[in-house]
């Protein structure tokens, strides 16, 4: 089994409210081998919600406000489920503070991209769920 990001489902879940969705992420799910998640509403976060990036290891909003412990609950919460589900491997949405893997927005909110993993990535390592993007497939 495979935890995937929600949004590349074509879940309306992205900050703005849209998706990103990715046909070969949709066809796993169509095919029972693939469980989409979004950390972000898991954490309590609205859609639409104000686009956020991480600064010094804390999640910030462009218009100021700390909603790390959000990304916290939502990573720790989406790991859960896949745990849960048995998931060994994971494709998540490139450069999003919760999904990113290898590449994150630098949190200056100019498109800017540095070396990094989201909060769920992150924790998606810990638990040695292998992690790709949906660049990678």
């Amino acid at each position: 089994m495979i935890v995937v990001s929600a949004c590349l489902v074509g879940e309306k879940c992205r900050y703005d409210g849209n998706s990103n969705r990715c046909e070969a992420v949709v066809q796993l799910v169509q095919k029972g081998e693939a469980l989409p998640v979004c950390p972000e509403e898991l954490g309590g976060l609205s859609t639409p919600r104000d686009p956020a990036e991480i600064v010094d290891g804390r999640v910030i909003t462009r218009t100021g406000n700390d909603v790390t412990k959000q990304f916290e609950e939502g990573a720790r919460l989406a790991v859960e489920k896949a745990l849960t589900a048995g998931c060994t491997e994971a494709i998540v949405k490139q450069r999003s503070p919760s999904c990113g893997c290898g590449r994150i927005y630098d949190g200056s909110f100019t498109g800017r991209l540095i070396e990094g993993d989201g909060f769920f990535t992150r924790l998606l390592k810990e638990h040695n769920i292998e992690v790709l993007t949906e660049e990678d497939i």
